[in-house]
């Protein structure tokens, strides 16, 4: 049945959209399939989200990349009084990368994309391989079986985040509190969502206060100087910039290294190949981010006037989400055998979004990439044993959050 229908033309008043989003996981290696259907029937569905409003999912490549890119699309209407909203929870945090369009998006990104370029990360790299080989050492001490959570994929991008912006390391539990409220959709209360906020703008101000009065060579100390010598960015730009850098820098990392490690193990035969031709590992990466979404949809957008897309008109005022998680599986783009198979070599995998597209592009796209490259580079070659400590079916992801993650990924060698 083609659903493809707008708010003025689909029935009834009142009536509730078919969908639910989220949609359905069956489990922790499988995304809702109901994706492959909307693809096929519905590529532009009318959905009831979370916060009880509605909106529409776009599940194509093509068209995703569309609302990824086209200024209609607008994440600052997201802010907006009286905007569709995707959680209950709290509204959306204004003042930030996330809720800004150009050109004061660009005015902002600029401030912080020269920490983030090519250039910048490749000399991280060695840092990134030395934090790696020491988390890994102290995996080696241990008796296994081990939570490779625990051990490697929450720690390692929490210490290079907080190295990169000069925050403290030892408050990194703290930064897991905060970090799981701001990707809630459903697993906090507003009043939960609120404090936790509340909580870490308290925080930021205080180490925004430090780096005045001690500046060092780091991004928060380059940032405070670019507010307080420059006037680039408001004391409220400054301090919703560090939080924005502080949970993107590590959130998603963190669940990726963890989805890329059981992917790896659930495919002894491609582990194998990639251990005989390690030099392929950097294309494999980007297959891994085609495979393991990060969440069902990209951040909310709302439409600055009536879009027409796949032949479905999204009035003005609408609740956007671009279905990351479902382009990346697109039979009409990645066409080398079944988009649910994962394939290493797959020569389309370059074409993946899990960094979105247009002026939203991930900024530490190129940092997050060299991470996974050397985590999971050193990680197969270091033990070449390394196998899943239970059944792949026993594994649980996270619920209710924009972010998914396996609760833990118990291994052995």
């Amino acid at each position: 049945m083609d659903t493809r229908q707008s708010p003025h033309t689909d029935g009834p008043a009142g009536s509730r959209p078919e969908h639910e989003y989220p949609f359905h996981r069956p489990s922790a290696v499988e995304v809702p399939p109901l994706y492959e259907e909307l693809r096929a029937q519905c590529p532009v569905a009318r959905v009831g989200l979370p916060s009880g409003d509605e909106g529409y999912v776009v599940s194509r490549h093509e068209d995703v990349r569309t609302v990824l890119a086209d200024p209609r699309f607008s994440r600052a209407a997201t802010v907006e009084p009286g905007a569709p909203r995707l959680s209950a929870s709290a509204p959306p945090m204004a003042g930030g990368l996330f809720t800004m369009d150009p050109p004061e998006h660009t005015r902002l990104r600029k401030l912080v994309s020269r920490e983030f370029t090519a250039r910048r990360v490749q000399n991280l790299r060695p840092r990134i391989q030395e934090l790696t080989d020491g988390l890994l050492d102290e995996m080696e001490r241990t008796a296994p079986p081990v939570d490779l959570n625990t051990a490697l994929a929450f720690p390692l991008p929490v210490m290079v985040i907080c190295e990169l912006l000069g925050v403290p390391f030892e408050d990194r539990d703290r930064f897991r509190a905060w970090s799981d409220a701001f990707v809630s959709l459903t697993s906090h209360s507003a009043d939960e969502v609120m404090s936790q906020r509340m909580s870490m703008v308290t925080y930021l101000g205080e180490l925004v206060q430090r780096k005045r009065e001690e500046p060092a060579g780091d991004l928060m100390s380059a940032l405070v100087s670019a507010r307080d010598e420059e006037g680039s960015l408001s004391e409220q730009e400054l301090i919703t910039m560090g939080i924005t850098l502080l949970v993107a820098g590590h959130e998603t990392t963190v669940s990726m290294i963890g989805t890329c490690v059981l992917t790896l193990l659930r495919h002894p035969e491609q582990l194998a190949a990639l251990r005989e031709h390690p030099e392929r590992m950097e294309h494999a990466v980007e297959e891994l981010l085609r495979i393991n979404p990060i969440g069902d949809g990209g951040p909310l957008r709302v439409t600055l006037e009536d879009v027409e897309i796949a032949g479905t008109r999204i009035p003005k005022g609408s609740a956007v989400l671009a279905a990351i998680c479902s382009a990346n599986r697109d039979e009409r783009r990645f066409t080398e055998g079944p988009t649910a198979a994962f394939d290493p070599f797959r020569p389309s995998a370059v074409a993946q979004l899990a960094f979105g597209h247009g002026p939203h592009f991930c900024l530490g796209a190129a940092l997050a990439r060299a991470e996974l490259q050397i985590v999971l580079g050193t990680l197969v070659r270091r033990f070449p044993t390394l196998k899943l400590a239970e059944d792949a079916s026993e594994l649980r992801m996270t619920t209710g959050m924009m972010v998914h993650a396996l609760d833990r990924l118990p291994v052995t060698w």
